[in-house]
């Protein structure tokens, strides 16, 4: 466990970047620090492995003071992921994986067999380990530094805004990284963002700063049901109630047949009202389709002109938000629901989530 006991940091030039902060980050779980430019995050998190000295307090490892510990052994033994990655570009991947295992003592051929490992571990292919930071996108040179800060097999993992700088897309792949790596080696993790999206979807537990004090600390749900004070509450949005949906599981919720029609029948297809999901190999989802669709491909118009997009898709295993997208976002009012392998299963209703909304209010109204 990380504790932080009535710590503080003031700069040279009288910034309070942390004032008197308490707080217990729990072994094994994922927990956020989260709040805008400023707001004393950063501070906290390097406080941690002594790459900023606290002015007053304590900060202890699993109860060791870290200020009686050799700095430098202390963050060889925690692992450290920076916004761009942070790696040395004259390195080759393998190289720059295998740094902290060779600087603990490590053989470089012991060093880069491990390297190897981890390189697979975070979802790369080990071709890349022959080349030069210069020669990967960004979300690669992120993922190799995760790969890096892992080389060791670290009990902590530190993550200072390690996803801003890559795009929406990448951003979300690697936060999938992160949490099914998470899954695996239940790490103690501390990661920093500004992104409040961010912190509810990874922490198991965040905690929100502002102007170097601690406003609040508690689980995604706590936030969103019981925001501590206004600042919490406008920090976290407008979208409070939709982001309380992710947090929610789906598991529960009817499943409803829908009409499927294969892409290359739609020609010999009879809809008399409604609509059906066309499908392609595989029974995979490509559109929606109705009536006055299938008329118009008769009539020679391409079945790409003729049907409606799918909208968002929804697996079994997911959480209510993502349920109401995938319902909202469908022209026919129900969204299509795929297993693993992409393939129609049926359908999922607005109505359906809005019910099972109500009654998990019910119950959390009752528990009170």
């Amino acid at each position: 466990m990380i504790v932080f006991d009535r710590v503080s940091k003031a700069f040279a030039d009288g910034t309070m970047a942390v004032n008197q902060l308490d707080l217990s980050v729990p072994n094994g779980e994922l927990t956020v620090f989260v709040g805008s430019s400023g707001s004393g995050k950063t501070t906290a998190l390097r406080m941690i492995n002594r790459m900023i000295e606290p002015s007053s307090g304590i900060i202890a490892i699993d109860g060791v003071d870290v200020s009686t510990r050799d700095p430098v052994k202390l963050r060889l033994g925690i692992g450290y992921v920076i916004q761009d990655a942070g790696l040395m570009p004259h390195q080759r991947v393998i190289d720059n994986v295998a740094t902290v295992p060779v600087l603990r003592g490590q053989s470089r051929r012991a060093a880069r067999k491990a390297a190897y490992e981890v390189l697979e571990r975070v979802g790369l292919d080990t071709k890349l380990a022959t080349r030069y930071p210069a020669q990967l996108s960004g979300g690669e040179q992120q993922r190799v530094g995760v790969a890096r800060a892992l080389a060791a097999d670290p009990p902590i993992l530190l993550m200072d805004e390690p996803f801003s700088a890559v795009d929406p897309v990448v951003r979300h792949e690697l936060q999938n990284e992160i949490l099914r790596l998470q899954g695996e080696l239940h790490k103690t993790i501390v990661f920093v963002t500004h992104d409040i999206d961010e912190a509810l979807r990874l922490g198991d537990r965040v905690a929100v700063f502002k102007g170097g004090s601690l406003q609040q600390f508690g689980d995604p749900a706590q936030l969103l049901s019981r925001p501590a004070n206004d600042f919490v509450s406008r920090f976290i949005g407008l979208g409070r109630g939709y982001r309380w949906l992710q947090l929610l599981d789906a598991a529960g919720l009817p499943l409803h047949d829908v009409d499927r029609v294969v892409a290359e029948n739609i020609s010999q297809t009879e809809l008399s009202g409604g609509w059906a999901v066309v499908v392609g190999s595989g029974g995979v989802p490509i559109g929606w389709i109705d009536g006055e669709g299938v008329r118009r491909h008769r009539d020679g118009v391409p079945l790409t002109d003729s049907m409606n997009g799918v909208g968002s898709l929804f697996r079994p295993g997911g959480n209510l938000s993502q349920a109401l997208d995938a319902a909202l976002s469908s022209p026919a009012g129900i969204g299509v629901v795929v297993d693993d392998g992409g393939k129609v299963i049926g359908g999922v209703l607005a109505d359906d989530v809005l019910a099972a909304v109500e009654a998990q209010r019910l119950a959390e109204h009752r528990g009170t």
